[in-house]
């Protein structure tokens, strides 16, 4: 399935912002920071435009059968506005994002072998997990919405606290964006029959922004 999560001007502010941070890298002014992750700047812009890409796209996994209700085209969650797809059938679609879950669960593990680490990030994740499910709201033909800043600007500050200088970068990014899919996404999944959506994309709606800013804090942080 196929849909944006947020609204078409919210996509475009994040694509224009990719373009400018790739500017940046091909004159050498982020080249440092995003090797201290253990990535190059065309592997970091890559990942970076597959996760905002792949926003769009949901994988089906479940169908729970439930009654077709109708629902408004947008919902504004924290300030964001959101699209709700049009609904087929009765019943909810549990869905995997793309760029919101299966993306950043790859790179996840890749810095986790790249840079030998477990404890480090395995505290921080369960920090982030444990606050952005208490700010996790449902929201009735969404799904999980979250505050747009608080997963990175949280796991940052996680990261230069239990983390060393060198490993940092790469515990922010685990643990902001696996802590927020696991708090916000995984652990509300009971709450997915209340909700009357059409689609409960894990890793997608509110929570992708966290996850996808997340990863840029990383690269800042570094």
């Amino acid at each position: 399935m196929i849909f944006s999560p947020f609204a078409v001007v919210v996509f475009v502010v994040l694509l224009v912002g990719l373009i400018v941070l790739f500017a940046l890298l091909q004159i050498g002014i982020m080249t440092i920071a995003f090797e201290k992750i253990g990535l190059g700047p065309g592997q970091v812009f890559a990942f970076l435009l597959s996760s905002l890409l792949g926003s769009h796209v949901n994988i089906p996994v479940r169908r729970i059968p439930g009654e077709l209700g109708r629902q408004p085209a947008f919902v504004n969650v924290f300030g964001i506005t959101y699209r709700i797809p049009a609904p087929r059938f009765p019943g909810t679609v549990i869905a995997v994002n793309v760029g919101g879950a299966l993306v950043p669960m790859v790179l996840s593990l890749y810095l986790l072998v790249r840079w030998q680490l477990l404890f480090e990030p395995l505290l921080g994740t369960a920090l982030i997990a444990f606050v952005t499910h208490g700010l996790a709201r449902p929201v009735p033909g969404v799904g999980i919405a979250l505050p747009l800043f608080v997963p990175p600007l949280l796991s940052a500050l996680v990261a230069v606290l239990i983390a060393s200088d060198d490993h940092a970068p790469a515990v922010a990014y685990i643990a902001g964006s696996m802590g927020t899919l696991i708090g916000a996404d995984l652990l509300h999944i009971s709450d997915i029959k209340k909700l009357h959506a059409p689609v409960a994309s894990i890793g997608g709606a509110g929570t992708f922004d966290g996850i996808f800013l997340a990863g840029i804090m990383a690269v800042l942080l570094a």
